[in-house]
């Protein structure tokens, strides 16, 4: 079997038919991995278009890919978001890459942002490259990331021309949600390094995050959305450090409430580890041919 298409989904009955229609005749095998909350009609719409329906307890993005890797049977998986479509052309350029007995572990896909049914140009947002298409015995997710997860592959990258198309934000309040989950589990990450908040993040983080996006990264290619976009990605950065902040109160709270533990011994420093091997970008990959070069695109 040659190639498997996974899509990891939530109560996507909404998107999930589009995207399993647009990798008809490219897969040999469909996989839904369904986190085990789902409630909505995603589980029969997966079915419909033939796909392979599993659900298990969400662990985590990686973790959710780590399990749908071992649950494929193909030599290559192409990792989808149910929001996202494989034009014609890029489903053309996948059969070819993976029929060539190409040394490659993996490839980076660029990939168009629509915001409000627009394919934005900057801010971060374009090219956005997405490892997506991997070798199934060479690649494997970190778990320990919580969010915007990358997989580490054993060997070489290419880069493909050819774009997903990613209905990334429909509404306002999708715009709204979307952000403050991603603001959260940074704040959580930043948390679990020993970062605390302080008076001065809620002016310079904004600020930077604007300037990086709007000014650096070209939002300002998109008028007057890109500036709407990029202001509401600095709002989020405030949101992100009061998050930080709530969580340092709780913990200090409870803290507070414990008693006072007698002849406790003192904990050694952790053990050290090992750092994690990381994905090369196509920028480090002068050989692979390709615009996608990887830009900040914490979110989105």
């Amino acid at each position: 079997m040659r190639l498997s298409v996974a899509v990891i989904a939530r109560d996507e009955e909404r998107h999930l038919g589009g995207c399993l229609a647009s990798v008809a005749g490219l897969a040999d095998e469909l996989l839904v991995l369904l986190d085990s909350r789902t409630r909505d009609g995603s589980a029969a719409i997966a079915a419909r278009h033939g796909a392979i329906v599993r659900s298990a307890p969400w662990r985590g993005f990686s973790a959710q890919r780590n399990l749908a890797l071992a649950s494929c049977r193909g030599e290559w998986v192409l990792f989808l978001d149910a929001d996202e479509r494989v034009p014609p052309d890029l489903a053309a350029e996948i059969r070819h890459a993976i029929a060539q007995g190409t040394p490659n572990a993996g490839y980076w896909i660029p990939r168009h942002n629509l915001f409000f049914g627009r394919a934005l140009r900057g801010g971060g947002w374009y090219p956005d490259p997405q490892l997506r298409l991997l070798r199934r015995g060479a690649a494997r997710y970190d778990e320990g990331r919580l969010v915007h997860e990358q997989a580490e592959l054993d060997g070489p990258a290419g880069v493909l021309q050819g774009h997903l198309e990613h209905l990334n934000i429909e509404s306002l309040a999708e715009l709204w949600a979307k952000q403050s989950v991603y603001a959260l589990a940074e704040a959580r990450i930043l948390y679990a390094v020993g970062r605390r908040t302080r008076l001065r993040n809620f002016l310079g983080a904004p600020a930077r995050e604007l300037w990086r996006r709007y000014v650096r990264l070209g939002g300002w290619r998109d008028g007057a959305l890109g500036l709407f976009l990029c202001a509401t990605l600095a709002w989020f950065e405030v949101i992100k450090f009061a998050f930080l902040a709530t969580l340092a109160a709780s913990t200090n709270a409870k803290g507070a409430l414990r008693p006072p533990l007698a002849h406790t011994r003192t904990a050694g420093p952790p053990p050290r580890r090992r750092p994690a091997r990381r994905s090369p970008t196509p920028h480090e990959h002068p050989r692979s041919s390709g615009s996608g070069s990887r830009r900040a695109s914490r979110r989105g």
